[in-house]
């Protein structure tokens, strides 16, 4: 337990790939759905659902996020209580 788990970080190239890549792909839906050859109508209901659709993703990833933070949390518990009875186990003690 004297052990602590080093957390592992992004490095700032990949972070930068990442946002410059989700907003070269926005970029690029808008201007598609800008030069569509449709009614407003049309291209208004498209660049709604792309706005969903990316608010929905970024709801997803924390959602995953999150659910991965509290096993490893629930991991790290069982793991400290584990431990703890096998530091406290004399396998030599007379049993009374």
């Amino acid at each position: 337990m004297s052990e602590s788990q080093v957390k592992q970080q992004n490095t700032g190239a990949y972070h930068a790939q990442a946002v410059a890549s989700f907003a070269l792909a926005l970029a690029a839906v808008a201007v598609g759905v800008y030069q569509l050859d449709a009614s407003g109508w049309v291209r208004a209901f498209l660049a709604v659902s792309v706005l969903y659709l990316t608010t929905s993703a970024f709801t997803l990833a924390k959602v995953v996020r999150d659910r991965q933070e509290t096993d490893r949390i629930v991991s790290r518990v069982d793991q400290a209580r584990l431990e703890k009875l096998l530091a406290e186990h004399d396998p030599f003690q007379q049993k009374l």
